[in-house]
Protein backbone atom coordinates (compact mmCIF):
# COMPACT_ATOMS: atom_id res chain seq x y z
CA UNK A 1 0.00 0.00 0.00
CA UNK A 2 2.79 2.43 0.88
CA UNK A 3 4.52 1.72 -2.44
CA UNK A 4 1.29 2.43 -4.34
CA UNK A 5 0.84 5.72 -2.48
CA UNK A 6 4.43 6.80 -3.26
CA UNK A 7 3.95 5.98 -6.93
CA UNK A 8 0.71 7.98 -6.97
CA UNK A 9 2.44 11.02 -5.45
CA UNK A 10 5.21 10.88 -8.05
CA UNK A 11 2.66 10.69 -10.87
CA UNK A 12 0.72 13.67 -9.52
CA UNK A 13 3.96 15.64 -9.10
CA UNK A 14 4.94 14.89 -12.70
CA UNK A 15 1.49 15.95 -13.90
CA UNK A 16 1.72 19.47 -12.40
CA UNK A 17 5.34 20.05 -13.50
CA UNK A 18 5.43 22.78 -16.24
CA UNK A 19 6.59 21.66 -19.62
CA UNK A 20 9.91 23.27 -20.47
CA UNK A 21 10.17 24.75 -23.91
CA UNK A 22 13.29 25.12 -25.92
CA UNK A 23 13.10 28.92 -25.90
CA UNK A 24 12.89 28.98 -22.05
CA UNK A 25 16.32 27.49 -21.49
CA UNK A 26 19.00 29.93 -20.30
CA UNK A 27 21.25 28.94 -23.16
CA UNK A 28 18.68 29.86 -25.81
CA UNK A 29 17.90 33.65 -25.79
CA UNK A 30 14.44 34.70 -26.85
CA UNK A 31 13.70 36.10 -30.29
CA UNK A 32 12.97 39.56 -28.84
CA UNK A 33 16.32 39.60 -27.05
CA UNK A 34 18.20 38.69 -30.21
CA UNK A 35 16.35 41.41 -32.13
CA UNK A 36 17.16 44.00 -29.48
CA UNK A 37 20.82 43.03 -29.57
CA UNK A 38 20.93 43.40 -33.35
CA UNK A 39 19.27 46.84 -33.17
CA UNK A 40 21.71 47.90 -30.47
CA UNK A 41 24.68 46.86 -32.61
CA UNK A 42 23.32 48.76 -35.64
CA UNK A 43 22.74 51.91 -33.56
CA UNK A 44 26.19 51.58 -32.04
CA UNK A 45 27.76 51.37 -35.49
CA UNK A 46 25.84 54.47 -36.65
CA UNK A 47 26.85 56.40 -33.53
CA UNK A 48 30.44 55.32 -33.98
CA UNK A 49 30.51 56.71 -37.54
CA UNK A 50 28.62 59.98 -36.91
CA UNK A 51 30.96 61.98 -34.62
CA UNK A 52 33.77 62.28 -37.18
CA UNK A 53 31.91 64.73 -39.42
CA UNK A 54 30.18 66.35 -36.46
CA UNK A 55 33.46 67.04 -34.70
CA UNK A 56 34.91 68.57 -37.86
CA UNK A 57 31.93 70.92 -38.19
CA UNK A 58 32.15 71.92 -34.52
CA UNK A 59 35.89 72.51 -34.83
CA UNK A 60 35.36 74.70 -37.91
CA UNK A 61 32.66 76.74 -36.17
CA UNK A 62 34.83 77.16 -33.08
CA UNK A 63 37.70 78.37 -35.28
CA UNK A 64 35.45 80.89 -37.03
CA UNK A 65 34.16 82.29 -33.73
CA UNK A 66 37.28 82.07 -31.58
CA UNK A 67 39.88 83.33 -34.07
CA UNK A 68 38.61 86.97 -34.10
CA UNK A 69 38.42 86.93 -30.30
CA UNK A 70 41.94 85.50 -29.99
CA UNK A 71 43.25 88.08 -32.47
CA UNK A 72 41.55 90.86 -30.47
CA UNK A 73 43.13 89.66 -27.22
CA UNK A 74 46.52 89.37 -28.90
CA UNK A 75 46.26 92.95 -30.19
CA UNK A 76 45.03 94.30 -26.84
CA UNK A 77 48.13 92.99 -25.07
CA UNK A 78 50.59 94.71 -27.41
CA UNK A 79 52.23 98.04 -26.88
CA UNK A 80 51.83 100.63 -29.66
CA UNK A 81 55.43 100.11 -30.75
CA UNK A 82 55.08 96.31 -30.87
CA UNK A 83 51.84 96.56 -32.84
CA UNK A 84 53.47 98.81 -35.44
CA UNK A 85 56.48 96.50 -35.80
CA UNK A 86 54.48 93.25 -35.91
CA UNK A 87 50.70 93.81 -36.30
CA UNK A 88 49.64 90.17 -36.86
CA UNK A 89 52.30 88.29 -34.90
CA UNK A 90 51.93 86.83 -31.44
CA UNK A 91 52.53 89.22 -28.57
CA UNK A 92 56.02 88.95 -27.10
CA UNK A 93 55.77 91.26 -24.10
CA UNK A 94 52.18 91.52 -22.79
CA UNK A 95 51.22 95.06 -21.84
CA UNK A 96 48.45 94.67 -19.26
CA UNK A 97 48.40 98.42 -18.64
CA UNK A 98 46.27 98.86 -21.75
CA UNK A 99 43.13 97.77 -19.88
CA UNK A 100 43.23 100.19 -16.92
CA UNK A 101 44.38 102.97 -19.25
CA UNK A 102 41.47 102.37 -21.64
CA UNK A 103 39.05 102.15 -18.69
CA UNK A 104 40.20 105.51 -17.34
CA UNK A 105 40.60 107.42 -20.61
CA UNK A 106 37.28 106.18 -22.01
CA UNK A 107 35.28 106.91 -18.82
CA UNK A 108 33.87 103.38 -19.03
CA UNK A 109 32.99 103.30 -15.33
CA UNK A 110 30.10 105.72 -15.84
CA UNK A 111 29.07 104.02 -19.08
CA UNK A 112 28.91 100.60 -17.41
CA UNK A 113 26.62 101.94 -14.66
CA UNK A 114 24.36 103.60 -17.26
CA UNK A 115 24.23 100.47 -19.39
CA UNK A 116 23.44 98.24 -16.42
CA UNK A 117 20.50 100.51 -15.55
CA UNK A 118 19.24 100.60 -19.14
CA UNK A 119 19.62 96.85 -19.57
CA UNK A 120 17.85 95.79 -16.38
CA UNK A 121 15.01 98.28 -16.71
CA UNK A 122 14.49 98.00 -20.47
CA UNK A 123 14.74 94.21 -20.57
CA UNK A 124 12.41 93.95 -17.57
CA UNK A 125 9.76 96.10 -19.27
CA UNK A 126 10.10 94.14 -22.50
CA UNK A 127 9.72 90.83 -20.64
CA UNK A 128 6.54 92.02 -18.91
CA UNK A 129 5.12 93.12 -22.27
CA UNK A 130 5.94 89.73 -23.79
CA UNK A 131 4.18 87.98 -20.90
CA UNK A 132 1.02 90.07 -21.04
CA UNK A 133 0.79 90.02 -24.85
CA UNK A 134 1.96 86.50 -25.66
CA UNK A 135 -0.31 84.56 -23.29
CA UNK A 136 -3.76 85.81 -24.42
CA UNK A 137 -2.74 85.58 -28.08
CA UNK A 138 -1.55 82.00 -27.64
CA UNK A 139 -4.74 80.98 -25.86
CA UNK A 140 -7.06 82.94 -28.17
CA UNK A 141 -8.52 84.97 -25.30
CA UNK A 142 -8.64 88.13 -27.40
CA UNK A 143 -10.30 88.78 -30.73
CA UNK A 144 -8.15 88.40 -33.80
CA UNK A 145 -5.53 86.23 -32.14
CA UNK A 146 -4.24 85.04 -35.51
CA UNK A 147 -3.94 88.62 -36.70
CA UNK A 148 -1.94 89.52 -33.60
CA UNK A 149 0.31 86.55 -34.19
CA UNK A 150 0.92 87.76 -37.73
CA UNK A 151 1.70 91.23 -36.40
CA UNK A 152 4.31 89.76 -34.06
CA UNK A 153 6.10 88.39 -37.10
CA UNK A 154 5.51 91.45 -39.29
CA UNK A 155 6.95 94.03 -36.89
CA UNK A 156 10.24 92.14 -36.77
CA UNK A 157 10.89 93.20 -40.38
CA UNK A 158 10.03 96.88 -39.88
CA UNK A 159 12.81 99.45 -39.41
CA UNK A 160 13.09 101.31 -36.13
CA UNK A 161 11.02 104.53 -36.16
CA UNK A 162 13.77 106.72 -34.74
CA UNK A 163 12.39 110.05 -35.95
CA UNK A 164 8.94 109.22 -34.59
CA UNK A 165 10.45 108.31 -31.22
CA UNK A 166 12.56 111.46 -31.31
CA UNK A 167 9.55 113.74 -31.81
CA UNK A 168 7.47 111.77 -29.29
CA UNK A 169 10.05 112.23 -26.54
CA UNK A 170 10.33 115.95 -27.32
CA UNK A 171 6.53 116.30 -26.98
CA UNK A 172 6.63 114.40 -23.67
CA UNK A 173 9.63 116.46 -22.44
CA UNK A 174 11.64 113.25 -22.08
CA UNK A 175 14.28 113.88 -24.70
CA UNK A 176 17.83 113.44 -23.41
CA UNK A 177 16.59 111.73 -20.24
CA UNK A 178 17.24 108.24 -18.93
CA UNK A 179 13.54 107.58 -18.39
CA UNK A 180 12.63 108.39 -21.98
CA UNK A 181 15.44 106.23 -23.32
CA UNK A 182 14.45 103.31 -21.06
CA UNK A 183 10.82 103.52 -22.21
CA UNK A 184 11.86 103.40 -25.87
CA UNK A 185 14.06 100.39 -25.14
CA UNK A 186 11.31 98.61 -23.23
CA UNK A 187 8.70 98.84 -25.97
CA UNK A 188 11.13 97.44 -28.54
CA UNK A 189 10.12 93.89 -27.68
CA UNK A 190 11.29 92.30 -30.94
CA UNK A 191 10.92 88.52 -30.92
CA UNK A 192 9.81 88.36 -27.27
CA UNK A 193 6.00 88.00 -27.66
CA UNK A 194 6.38 85.53 -30.52
CA UNK A 195 8.84 83.41 -28.56
CA UNK A 196 6.69 83.43 -25.44
CA UNK A 197 3.58 82.56 -27.45
CA UNK A 198 5.31 79.44 -28.75
CA UNK A 199 6.17 78.39 -25.20
CA UNK A 200 2.60 78.94 -23.95
CA UNK A 201 1.30 76.55 -26.61
CA UNK A 202 3.20 73.76 -24.85
CA UNK A 203 1.32 74.37 -21.58
CA UNK A 204 -1.82 72.21 -21.18
CA UNK A 205 -5.08 74.10 -21.57
CA UNK A 206 -6.56 72.00 -18.76
CA UNK A 207 -4.72 74.28 -16.31
CA UNK A 208 -6.78 77.22 -17.52
CA UNK A 209 -10.00 75.26 -17.19
CA UNK A 210 -9.13 74.04 -13.69
CA UNK A 211 -8.28 77.58 -12.59
CA UNK A 212 -11.58 78.86 -13.98
CA UNK A 213 -13.52 76.15 -12.10
CA UNK A 214 -11.76 77.13 -8.86
CA UNK A 215 -12.73 80.76 -9.39
CA UNK A 216 -9.18 82.09 -9.92
CA UNK A 217 -9.10 85.42 -11.76
CA UNK A 218 -7.18 86.06 -14.96
CA UNK A 219 -4.36 88.16 -13.52
CA UNK A 220 -3.94 85.94 -10.49
CA UNK A 221 -3.71 82.89 -12.74
CA UNK A 222 -1.25 84.63 -15.03
CA UNK A 223 1.05 85.73 -12.22
CA UNK A 224 0.81 82.72 -9.88
CA UNK A 225 0.55 79.83 -12.36
CA UNK A 226 1.72 80.83 -15.83
CA UNK A 227 4.63 82.95 -14.63
CA UNK A 228 6.34 80.22 -12.55
CA UNK A 229 5.84 77.64 -15.31
CA UNK A 230 7.24 79.99 -17.94
CA UNK A 231 10.48 80.96 -16.23
CA UNK A 232 12.73 79.39 -18.93
CA UNK A 233 10.93 81.23 -21.74
CA UNK A 234 10.81 84.51 -19.83
CA UNK A 235 14.50 84.18 -19.00
CA UNK A 236 15.23 83.71 -22.70
CA UNK A 237 13.17 86.78 -23.61
CA UNK A 238 15.00 88.81 -20.95
CA UNK A 239 18.42 87.62 -22.15
CA UNK A 240 17.74 88.41 -25.80
CA UNK A 241 16.40 91.83 -24.88
CA UNK A 242 19.37 92.49 -22.59
CA UNK A 243 21.93 91.57 -25.27
CA UNK A 244 20.25 93.91 -27.73
CA UNK A 245 20.17 96.79 -25.23
CA UNK A 246 23.81 96.24 -24.21
CA UNK A 247 24.95 96.54 -27.83
CA UNK A 248 22.49 99.29 -28.84
CA UNK A 249 24.16 102.41 -30.25
CA UNK A 250 21.95 104.08 -32.89
CA UNK A 251 18.99 104.92 -30.64
CA UNK A 252 21.29 106.26 -27.92
CA UNK A 253 23.05 108.50 -30.42
CA UNK A 254 19.72 110.04 -31.46
CA UNK A 255 17.90 110.21 -28.12
CA UNK A 256 20.77 111.05 -25.73
CA UNK A 257 22.73 114.24 -26.34
CA UNK A 258 24.46 114.31 -22.94
CA UNK A 259 27.64 112.22 -22.94
CA UNK A 260 27.17 111.44 -19.24
CA UNK A 261 23.98 109.50 -20.13
CA UNK A 262 25.51 107.39 -22.90
CA UNK A 263 25.53 103.58 -22.74
CA UNK A 264 28.77 101.70 -23.09
CA UNK A 265 28.45 101.01 -26.84
CA UNK A 266 28.10 104.72 -27.60
CA UNK A 267 31.03 105.42 -25.32
CA UNK A 268 33.12 102.90 -27.23
CA UNK A 269 32.19 104.60 -30.50
CA UNK A 270 33.33 107.96 -29.11
CA UNK A 271 36.51 106.32 -27.81
CA UNK A 272 37.18 104.95 -31.29
CA UNK A 273 36.95 108.44 -32.75
CA UNK A 274 39.58 109.74 -30.32
CA UNK A 275 42.01 106.81 -30.37
CA UNK A 276 41.48 105.25 -33.78
CA UNK A 277 45.24 105.15 -34.41
CA UNK A 278 46.03 103.34 -31.15
CA UNK A 279 44.81 99.86 -32.08
CA UNK A 280 46.11 98.20 -28.93
CA UNK A 281 44.22 100.61 -26.68
CA UNK A 282 41.10 100.35 -28.85
CA UNK A 283 41.22 96.54 -28.70
CA UNK A 284 41.47 96.68 -24.91
CA UNK A 285 38.43 98.97 -24.79
CA UNK A 286 36.50 96.60 -27.06
CA UNK A 287 37.25 93.69 -24.74
CA UNK A 288 36.07 95.75 -21.77
CA UNK A 289 32.73 96.31 -23.50
CA UNK A 290 32.32 92.67 -24.60
CA UNK A 291 33.57 90.98 -21.42
CA UNK A 292 30.32 91.23 -19.38
CA UNK A 293 28.31 89.55 -22.14
CA UNK A 294 30.86 86.76 -22.63
CA UNK A 295 31.09 86.06 -18.89
CA UNK A 296 27.33 86.26 -18.43
CA UNK A 297 26.66 83.82 -21.25
CA UNK A 298 28.58 81.12 -19.39
CA UNK A 299 26.03 81.27 -16.57
CA UNK A 300 22.83 81.90 -18.56
CA UNK A 301 23.25 79.57 -21.52
CA UNK A 302 21.18 76.86 -19.79
CA UNK A 303 18.16 79.15 -19.50
CA UNK A 304 18.60 80.36 -23.06
CA UNK A 305 18.64 76.84 -24.50
CA UNK A 306 15.70 75.66 -22.37
CA UNK A 307 13.57 78.63 -23.35
CA UNK A 308 14.25 78.30 -27.06
CA UNK A 309 13.63 74.52 -27.00
CA UNK A 310 10.33 75.02 -25.15
CA UNK A 311 9.21 77.65 -27.63
CA UNK A 312 10.08 75.42 -30.60
CA UNK A 313 8.17 72.49 -29.10
CA UNK A 314 5.14 74.75 -28.59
Amino acid sequence: MSADRAAGRRESHDAVRPVERVGDSPSAPSRATRGANRRGRRIGRRIGRAPVGAYLCVALLMLLFLFPLAYLVNTALKSPAEFISNPVGLVQHPNWENFPEAWKMGNFGRYVVNTALYTLAGAGIGTVIALTMGFPVARGYIRGAKIWNGLFVFVMFLPNALMTQFHLLIKLHMYNTQLGYILMLGVGVGVGPLLFRGFVLSLPRELDEAAAVDGIGYWRYLLTFVLPLSKPALATVFILQAVWIWNEIIMATILLADANLWPIATGLNAFKGLYSNNWALLSAATLIVAAPLMVGYVFIQKYLVNGVVGAVKG
